[in-house]
């Protein structure tokens, strides 16, 4: 392996695939050209044979797998991550910046040594690196130069393209040995979050709803307006953290990803965590008070108003 070489480590929950991982090889192919390296991917745990052969996309040189227990824990990731960089030595060790990838991304990082510049949304490298993150809620973007001949990165999911289509990378064994690794954690279990009475995620068209409504009582002009337009209501962290709605409501990396023909954004900023779970909607309109919301900076279509105001004008117009 060349010392200009990117290797990117995938993420499945559950058995699946996570949409981050076809974004990571995008990036890392990009990344590779600049360093003039090869792109590696490895894929830890879970049914690895099946998750390489849906891996080997245009772009890939090698996939590895390290067949390591079914799901992520700590311990294990980290090590297994290790041990691939020690054999491998690549100068980008790229990571999902998501709940599982910051557990583990820090530990690696500290343990190799190496800069780690986190939630990346977008990497660029001529003669260093240099990564693009967002700061204050999405209202501005920085640029910080990683010094170092190695590093780690975190991408952030929905940045870039997913890779798809059949490629014709290696695909090779990693022998890892995980009966060595001390298990200061494991996962037991998962408890499903009540479906409810909707399932959010196949929705046509939502209508969510954040800090904005101000209080509970203003839900009923937003089921107003669902009712109206033939809507399914959906709402941000914050609303169900207040319990104003339940849990199978929620957009965002902590709720559910939805991807409708519309959404229709009311009273929400547009914080990362949410556009992570809306962003791939074909069709988003955002009505806010503030012009410099960061939802605006995705959105198809916006209305600067109050949303008391804007509200029962769609309305009328609907009904």
């Amino acid at each position: 392996m060349s010392e200009n070489d990117v290797l990117f480590v995938a993420e499945h929950r559950r058995g699946d695939l996570r949409d981050v991982s076809y974004e990571g090889i995008t990036a890392g192919r990009a990344l590779a050209d600049a360093l003039g390296g090869e792109l590696h991917v490895a894929v830890i745990s879970g049914p690895v044979e099946a998750f390489a052969e849906s891996l080997n996309t245009p772009g890939v040189d090698v996939v590895h797998t390290a067949d390591a227990g079914e799901e992520f824990d700590h311990d294990t990731y980290a090590a297994a991550t290790e041990a691939l960089h020690a054999e491998l030595e690549p100068a980008a060790l790229l990571l999902p910046n998501s709940v599982n990838g910051l557990d583990y991304a820090p530990a690696v990082a500290d343990s190799l040594g190496l800069p780690y510049a986190t939630d990346a949304v977008d990497i660029a490298y001529d003669d260093g690196l240099t990564v693009t993150r967002e700061m204050y809620g999405s209202k501005v973007e920085t640029s910080v130069e990683v010094a170092g001949d190695q590093f780690v990165v975190s991408i952030r999911s929905g940045e870039w393209p997913a890779a798809d289509g059949a490629g014709d990378a290696e695909i090779t064994p990693f022998e890892f040995d995980a009966s060595g690794v001390d298990d200061g954690a494991r996962v037991q279990g998962f408890e499903e979050v009540g479906g409810g009475d909707v399932d959010i995620s196949e929705a046509e068209f939502l209508v969510s709803i954040g800090r904005g409504i101000e209080e509970e009582e203003n839900l009923d002009l937003i089921r107003d307006l669902c009712d109206a337009t033939g809507a399914t209501l959906s709402a941000s962290r914050p609303i169900v953290d207040n319990d104003w709605l339940p849990k199978n409501r929620q957009v965002g990396q902590s709720g559910k990803q939805v991807t409708p023909k519309v959404y229709l954004a009311i009273g929400i900023s547009g914080a990362v965590q949410h556009v992570a779970g809306m962003k791939g909607a074909e069709t988003i309109i955002a009505i806010n008070t503030d012009p410099n919301a960061p939802i605006f900076d995705i959105a198809d279509y916006g209305i600067v108003g109050d949303l008391f105001d804007v509200v029962p004008a769609l309305i009328e117009e609907f009904n």
